[in-house]
């Protein structure tokens, strides 16, 4: 871009705006343009940075006879400008969290109008089945329903097509690949690792399905699904989460003796769960009721160049020592669980083995009923490298 456009066509923008009054003036994506100025390693973009100033210079100069109302959208409000924020600018904020029940329900009605639906389809039991997914998501998913029934010559989208649907964006596409020998089999002892946790874990979400189909990255999935909408967990329930987490890993070394370059994913999730709980949720009585949070953000936006780490040296040692010691006790009672019920978990491979691929109702089938539920979504891959 030419040095000047930018600030030239924000005039001309609001030029347009305003002769147009009453009007609403939307900008999206507006972190594009509106990050904080002359931060970062790369230093400041002065195009940018004049663009910036432009919007902030307009927005200042509306009278009160001018019926403009300019808003705009992000994802990522923390790297915006002061500046943007300041009172007589954008002062009000809404934030758009994902859909609950009642808007997943209204989301599907609004997606499927002009889709052909059989009569087996449930509004809410679609919506129970989708927790956690956004507006974009379920279009997407309706649209893979439909594609699925059109590609079957179906007259109508039944429920199965909509199973597949969801499966393919939780899950990911199917690949071409087949396991087959040693590889099938540590893969299925990995997966129901998993899967057994799940089921007999109280706290942990309920499992949809298990499969060692390949799909997306990962050779096997166990794929969990919340009953319900949640905002909150306890900490028993987080240590639960990290045994179900670290469950395939131990099932790998309970039946074969060692472990596979497969937990790769698992170690990354059961890691950067432990430090939450450590660091931001105040779960260790080592450290205490300390937030230490770490920065998460991108060197180039500046932020962690100039702040100081306000906790020591030695609370970070203690901090790693106590993650090390909470997922160490979570390998620990998978270990002790895995091994405590080793024919479920035989029967349950076996059957992975044989069939591929097992939903809850299946599983249940072999290995009984499972425990109480009460946590919210997770779902986990066994990702080989």
């Amino acid at each position: 871009m030419f040095v000047g456009v930018g600030a030239s066509r924000v005039r001309d923008l609001f030029k347009t705006a305003k002769e147009a009054s009453p009007a609403i003036l939307f900008i999206d994506e507006i972190d594009a343009v509106g990050r904080i100025r002359g931060a970062g390693l790369g230093g400041g973009h002065d195009e940018r940075e004049q663009t910036l100033n432009q919007i902030l210079s307009e927005m200042d100069g509306f009278s009160p006879t001018e019926s403009v109302i300019v808003l705009a959208a992000t994802n990522r409000p923390d790297v915006l400008d002061p500046a943007l924020l300041r009172p007589g600018r954008f002062d009000r904020h809404v934030t758009v969290d994902r859909p609950n029940q009642k808007a997943r329900v209204a989301l599907f009605e609004v997606h499927t109008k002009n889709v052909p639906l059989a009569e087996d389809i449930d509004m809410q039991r679609l919506a129970e089945g989708t927790v956690g997914l956004t507006g974009a998501d379920i279009r997407n998913l309706v649209n893979e329903a439909a594609l699925w029934a059109t590609r079957h010559d179906k007259e109508h989208v039944d429920a199965s097509d909509f199973d597949h649907a969801r499966d393919k964006i939780l899950m990911g596409p199917k690949r071409e690949e087949v396991l087959v020998g040693h590889e099938k089999k540590m893969t299925a002892y990995h997966e129901a690792g998993h899967a057994l946790a799940s089921w007999l874990l109280p706290g942990v979400d309920k499992l949809h399905k298990v499969t060692i189909i390949p799909r997306g990255r990962a050779l096997g999935v166990t794929q969990l699904v919340p009953e319900e909408d949640r905002m909150n967990i306890g900490e028993s329930d987080l240590h639960n989460r990290l045994a179900f987490i670290l469950a395939g890993r131990s099932a790998e070394k309970l039946v074969f003796g060692e472990y596979s370059a497969g937990a790769e994913n698992d170690l990354t999730q059961a890691t950067r769960l432990a430090r939450k709980m450590v660091s931001n949720w105040g779960m260790s009585e080592r450290v205490g009721p300390l937030a230490c949070q770490t920065s998460n953000e991108h060197p180039f936006l500046g932020r962690d160049v100039y702040e100081q780490r306000d906790f020591s040296e030695h609370t970070a040692q203690v901090i790693d020592e106590e993650v090390a010691r909470i997922l160490s006790a979570a390998a620990e009672r998978a270990d002790a669980l895995l091994a405590d019920n080793r024919e479920k978990l035989d029967t349950l491979s076996e059957e992975l083995i044989s069939r591929e691929s097992l939903d809850d109702s299946e599983v249940a089938s072999v290995i009984g009923p499972s425990a109480p539920r009460r946590s919210p979504a997770t779902s986990d891959e066994n990702e080989h490298v």
